[in-house]
C-alpha cells in the first residue's frame, strides 16, 4: 500500500523522473533510428482534418519534407502521442485525480488558444519543438538545438512580461464567502476511477501484444516508449516551459537543472549508438530555427504548458490545454502552408546548413564538448537560482540598498 502510495499519490523526484526519460528517449533511438517527437504528428494530423474537408496536402513541400504516409495507428510518431496521451491517463486514473477543470476566467481559454497558434507555427519553423529540436536534438549533437534552446529561453522571458501585464491578466475572479465544511466533508472520491485506469492498462497491453504477434514490431515499441514517456511527464510533471519560465519569475531551478541531467544521460548512450552505426538526425541551423525558437518559448508561456506540460494537464482534465492542444495543432498546419506557398522556407531556411557537432569537433570533442555545455547550463541554472531567489538574490539585493538609502536618508 506504501508503494502505491509512493507511485500515484506522490509526484516524482524531478531528476529521477527526467532522468529515466533520458535513458528511454536514447534507447528508443537505438532500437527505432528515430527520436521522440510529437509536433510532427501534430502537423499531420492537421493535414488529415484537412483532408476531410477535400482539401489535398501531398504535394505541399512541406509533408515531402517530414513524411505523410499511413496513419496516426500506422505510424511510429502517432503510436509515441497516443501512448503519451494513455500512459499519463493511466497513472492519472491509478492516482484518482481526474478531474474536468474550466478556467475560471474564460479569456484563459482564448489566450490559450493563441499561445498554441504561436507555439504549434514556432516549433514547426524550427523543425521541432521542446522534444525534437532540444531534449533529444542535443544528444543527436545537432548544433540546431543550440541555437533554438537559446531562442526558446528568450521567448519565454519576452512572454513572461506579457503574461504579468494587467491587460493580460485582466480582473481577478473574487468570490464571496467560505468554503462549506459540510459540503467539503461529504466529498469522497470513488474508487471508479483507479478502475477504469486499471482496465486502461491491460486493454493498453493488449494492445502492444497484437503488434507482436502481427509482427509490427516498431509499432509495438512505439507504444511502449509513448506510454513510458506518458506516465515519466506525469509523475515528475515534466514540463519545459515551467522550466524557463520559473527563472524569470521566481528564480526556481530545478525542472531546467534537472532537464540538464537528462540530457546528460541520454547523449552518453545516444553517442554510443550512433559510433556503432546509427545515424544522427541533424536538423538544419538557419534563422528558422532562431525565428522558431523565440515563438516556441513566448506561446509557450501565453499557452501555459509546452508540448509536454499540455498533453499530461489535458489528461488530467483540464479543457484549457485541450484548446492549447488545438491551436498548437493549427499553428502547425499554418507553417506546413506557408513553407512553400508563403516563401517561408525560401526566405528563412534555403542554403542553410545542417551542422553535425561530431563531424565539426571529431567523436570525443562533440561528446566532451556537449557535455560541458550542458554541465556549464546545469550550473549557471544553479547559480541563478541561489542569486535570484535566496540569500542576497539579485532582487533582493537591490531591494536590500534601496531600504539602505532609505534608512540614511
Amino acid at each position: 500500500m506504501n508503494l502505491y502510495r509512493k507511485i500515484f499519490k506522490e509526484y516524482w523526484n524531478p531528476y529521477i523522473a527526467v532522468g529515466i526519460a533520458g535513458l528511454v528517449s536514447a534507447l528508443y533511438f537505438g532500437i527505432t533510428g528515430t527520436v521522440w517527437a510529437v509536433t510532427g504528428e501534430f502537423t499531420r494530423l492537421g493535414a488529415h482534418i484537412l483532408g476531410w474537408f477535400g482539401i489535398d496536402v501531398s504535394d505541399w513541400a512541406y509533408f515531402q519534407l517530414v513524411g505523410f504516409q499511413g496513419t496516426p495507428l500506422s505510424r511510429t510518431d502517432g503510436w509515441i502521442v497516443i501512448g503519451m496521451l494513455i500512459g499519463a491517463l493511466i497513472t492519472i486514473l491509478l492516482s484518482n485525480s481526474f478531474k474536468i477543470r474550466v478556467p475560471k476566467q474564460k479569456r484563459r481559454l482564448v489566450q490559450g488558444f493563441i499561445g498554441g497558434i504561436i507555439a504549434g507555427f514556432g516549433a514547426r519553423l524550427a523543425l521541432g519543438c521542446n522534444l525534437a529540436a532540444f531534449f533529444t536534438g542535443v544528444p543527436q549533437f545537432s548544433f540546431h538545438s543550440w541555437i533554438f534552446m537559446l531562442a526558446t529561453a528568450i521567448g519565454t522571458y519576452f512572454g513572461v512580461k506579457v503574461v504579468n501585464t494587467k491587460w493580460w491578466r485582466g480582473k481577478p475572479n473574487i468570490r464571496m464567502g467560505a468554503i462549506n465544511p459540510i459540503a467539503a466533508a461529504k466529498t469522497q472520491k470513488s474508487n471508479i476511477q483507479p478502475k477504469l485506469g486499471l482496465l486502461l492498462f491491460i486493454l493498453y497491453c493488449g494492445v502492444i501484444v497484437y503488434f507482436f504477434v502481427v509482427g509490427k514490431n516498431l509499432l509495438a515499441v512505439a507504444s511502449i516508449a509513448g506510454a513510458l514517456f506518458g506516465i515519466l511527464i506525469e509523475r515528475g510533471q515534466i514540463c519545459f516551459t515551467s522550466a524557463f519560465r520559473d527563472l524569470w519569475i521566481s528564480g526556481r531551478a530545478v525542472m531546467s537543472k534537472a532537464i540538464a541531467v537528462g540530457m546528460m544521460i541520454s547523449v552518453v548512450i545516444t553517442f554510443f549508438y550512433i559510433q556503432n552505426g546509427s545515424v544522427a538526425l541533424i536538423k538544419v541551423a538557419a534563422p528558422s530555427t532562431v525565428i522558431g525558437g523565440l515563438l516556441f518559448g513566448f506561446g509557450i508561456v501565453l499557452a501555459g504548458g509546452c508540448e509536454t506540460g499540455m498533453m499530461y494537464r489535458a489528461m488530467e482534465g483540464q479543457l484549457l490545454f485541450w484548446v492549447v492542444g488545438a491551436g498548437n495543432i493549427i499553428g502547425a498546419t499554418i507553417l506546413a502552408y506557408g513553407w512553400d506557398h508563403l516563401g517561408i522556407y525560401n526566405a528563412l531556411t534555403a542554403n542553410w546548413t545542417k551542422v553535425n557537432l561530431i563531424e565539426l569537433w571529431g567523436p570525443a570533442g562533440a561528446l566532451i564538448g556537449t557535455l560541458t555545455m550542458l554541465a556549464v547550463w546545469f550550473i549557471l541554472s544553479n547559480w541563478w537560482e541561489k542569486r535570484f531567489r535566496y540569500g542576497t538574490g539579485i532582487k533582493q539585493q537591490k531591494a536590500a540598498k534601496v531600504t539602505h538609502q532609505t534608512k540614511e536618508a
